[in-house]
């Protein structure tokens, strides 16, 4: 069985996060990058599927220096390969787009009988790269996956989705599918000393968007179907103010504020 394992760098959440001077975007020069969170529940989840019924995984992701560093990460877990998409022109990429890229990366590569990916980013967190990757593949998808039973032989794969109020659903899908996987699904394993060394002798491919066929109006800030004008930091609007006095006096006060300020009664 064939299973891609897609993998997102963003910054470090221990990272001190400042904003540039444009207001478009935190300043990324200086940051350190990892796997967004989540990433990682998917790519243990697609190397014991491997270990369960056979294959390969392969670890995708587009970006610079720090795509290649979580890569290198993934190839130690224990993926068997590794694909970087590394371009200039992918940078800027909105959800949109890096599923355009990625969907042809996969089809470059010969396509997958499952594309697993993080239910949502740590940095944007929108939770739509997965279902969009799917349908630029055309084929099914699974999103908040938090079990998986792969059927290789019946070309089908259950997968038991997390819904609200604590509800579970089991659906079954025709293969080739792509599940977005929700964290806790499993507990991902550390890189051991073996698995990375082993690391630097797996195949490392590195395609640009003309290898992958892409257009420039296809691909990163100029393929995005939406513009970020400004961000910003959250204004603290609340407040906490210390009721001194006696008792009696501090509930009077207390009535008070609940009275003209807050206008609760």
């Amino acid at each position: 069985m064939k299973i891609i394992s897609c993998i997102k760098p963003v910054p470090d959440p221990a990272s001190r996060l400042v904003i540039n001077e444009t207001k478009t975007w935190i300043k990324d020069q200086d940051l350190t990058f990892i796997a967004s969170e989540v990433d990682n529940y998917s790519l243990e989840e697609a190397l014991r599927l491997k270990e369960k019924h056979g294959g390969e995984v392969i670890v995708i992701s587009m970006g610079g220096e720090e795509a290649a560093r979580v890569l290198r990460a993934g190839l130690a877990m224990g993926a068997d390969r590794a694909i970087h998409l590394l371009d200039p022109k992918f940078k800027g990429a909105d959800e949109f787009a890096a599923a355009a890229t990625l969907a042809r990366a996969i089809e470059k590569d010969g396509g997958a009988n499952l594309v697993l990916a993080g239910v949502q980013s740590d940095d944007l967190g929108s939770g739509m790269t997965g279902t969009m990757l799917a349908e630029f593949l055309g084929c099914a998808h699974a999103t908040v996956v938090v079990g998986v039973d792969a059927d290789p032989d019946g070309k089908a794969v259950k997968a038991r989705r997390e819904l609200e109020g604590g509800i579970n659903e089991t659906v079954e899908l025709p293969m080739p599918a792509v599940l977005t996987i929700q964290f806790g699904i499993n507990q991902p394993r550390y890189a051991s000393l073996k698995g990375i060394m082993a690391a630097k002798k797996k195949e490392f491919k590195t395609w640009s968007a003309a290898d992958l066929g892409l257009a420039d109006g296809d691909v990163g800030r100029v393929g995005a179907m939406y513009e970020i004008k400004e961000i910003s930091i959250p204004e603290r609007k609340s407040k906490v103010e210390i009721i001194t006095g006696t008792p009696e006096e501090a509930a009077a006060t207390l009535v008070e504020k609940l009275r003209k300020e807050a206008k609760v009664f």
